[in-house]
């Protein structure tokens, strides 16, 4: 398993990589990350900024 650390304004996230299965364009600067089987996070980062985390892992 792959598990990516995401920045929130709440707190980080210790993400397995493989249950992302969507990115949206939240508010003020922030990105909503669609989760398989689960709620939503809203972390920090454009989508861009988002998905190269991811990728780099």
């Amino acid at each position: 398993m792959k598990f990516v650390n995401l920045k929130s304004r709440g707190g980080d996230y210790l993400v397995v990589a493989s249950n992302i299965a969507w990115l949206r364009t939240g508010e003020n600067g922030q990105t909503i990350v669609g989760m398989v089987g689960g709620s939503p996070l809203l972390v920090v980062g454009s989508i861009e900024e988002v998905a190269q985390i991811v990728l780099d892992g």
